[in-house]
């Protein structure tokens, strides 16, 4: 059975990560109501800003019946601001934000620093085919890192060098997946392919 995936469509890099996902021979739509929600196996949260993506989750009325799909175990793939949303602890948000939660982690907002600051370096992330001898190339737009990790989830990428060298930036914890960077932007598919066989797995 090949599952259908949706990308949150609510601001970000929605296009990309579709046109990625089909790639990869799964079925992948936008998400932007509760009946769309409700057809989807799995869940891409992309980039953008967290706050606003916040609010607009709850403008669309999908705040509540994503924690409930979450809860109930459906795979999500937050990127950047999907990282912060997916994030049960947040440091450096706005009044009054909130996050759908999931992954056992403490996320810092911006802590990259502002849009100058976006650089790219190649990582090694555990489950990526190949990463230790081909690194993933990673590109970080005003992004987030994890400034703790509970003991529920499992770090599975960290910066290797330059002034961030230590900084984790990719972590896993069941079906949920969360990373610092964009891979939708790289033309290198195989971040989506190892969340693809997570929404397998769980099929």
């Amino acid at each position: 059975m090949s599952p259908t995936i949706g990308v949150l469509a609510l601001q970000g890099d929605v296009r990309e990560h579709v046109d990625v996902l089909r790639s990869l021979g799964v079925g992948a739509v936008g998400v932007r109501r509760r009946a769309e929600l409700d057809a989807v196996d799995a869940l891409v949260i992309p980039g953008g800003e967290s706050t606003t993506i916040d609010k607009l989750l709850r403008a669309f009325e999908l705040d509540g019946p994503v924690r409930e799909r979450l809860r109930a175990g459906m795979p999500a793939y937050g990127s950047c601001a999907g990282m912060i949303l997916l994030a049960d602890r947040i440091i450096g948000g706005i009044e009054g934000q909130r996050t759908l939660g999931g992954v056992d982690i403490t996320v810092r907002r911006n802590a990259f620093g502002r849009q100058v600051d976006s650089f790219e370096t190649d990582l090694v992330i555990d489950g990526v085919e190949d990463s230790a001898a081909d690194p993933v190339h990673a590109v970080f737009i005003r992004a987030p890192w994890v400034e703790e990790v509970g003991p529920a989830a499992t770090v599975v990428g960290r910066v290797a060098e330059g002034p961030a060298a230590g900084r984790i930036v990719a972590v896993r914890q069941g079906p949920l997946l969360v990373t610092s960077f964009h891979p939708e932007v790289t033309g290198d598919p195989r971040v989506h392919r190892l969340f693809v066989q997570i929404v397998r797995d769980s099929l």
